[in-house]
């Protein structure tokens, strides 16, 4: 090879050098993302559709499920039995199951007072949208669901109604 095939290989080279670290530092911009978007969730002001405080603290170290879902979306209602029984299996295990309503409170408090829900309900409020977003929903459909890691880590997420057995394997995963 002569001088300019070699400048030129070294110039190819340096190029991919740089874009791979460019690369990785847009790899670790996005999981501080994730990161802040996790300590936002937990330090949101979130309410119950009666409108009370919800303390996230009692959220916090534990493997957490968070649903976000309608009372107007038939995914979203079919899956909350399931996401119920869940929590009951898994409620001697650090696991916390957490609704979050992307509706009206009177849509909310009318839908529960049919389908008993016993984990916590929190209303997402014009924010929820922005939140689910941040939490990686960048679709903006529901259901969404999250699994947060005891270390406050974003360990699966799934867009679309999720299984029994999808939340049972995250969940032994994470424990």
């Amino acid at each position: 090879m002569n001088r300019r095939q070699w400048i030129i290989i070294a110039g190819i080279s340096l190029l991919a050098l740089l874009g791979g670290g460019l690369t990785s530092q847009w790899i670790n911009k996005t999981d501080s993302a994730s990161d802040l978007a996790v300590r936002a969730f937990f330090n949101n002001p979130w309410q119950t559709p009666d409108g009370k405080s919800l303390d996230t603290q009692p959220w916090r170290e534990k493997v957490l499920i968070v649903n976000f879902w309608a009372s107007w979306c038939p995914p979203c209602v079919e899956e909350m039995p399931e996401l119920e029984k869940l929590q009951w299996e898994f409620s001697n295990q650090n696991v916390l199951f957490v609704g979050i309503a992307i509706d009206s409170p009177s849509n909310v408090r009318e839908f529960l007072k049919k389908t008993p829900i016993s984990y916590p309900i929190a209303m997402g409020g014009m924010n929820g949208s922005e939140m689910y977003k941040a939490l990686g929903n960048s679709q903006s459909a529901l259901p969404f669901t999250i699994i947060i890691s005891p270390s406050g880590k974003i360990i699966s997420s799934k867009l679309g109604k999720i299984s029994e057995d999808e939340v049972r394997s995250a969940i032994k995963a994470a424990l």
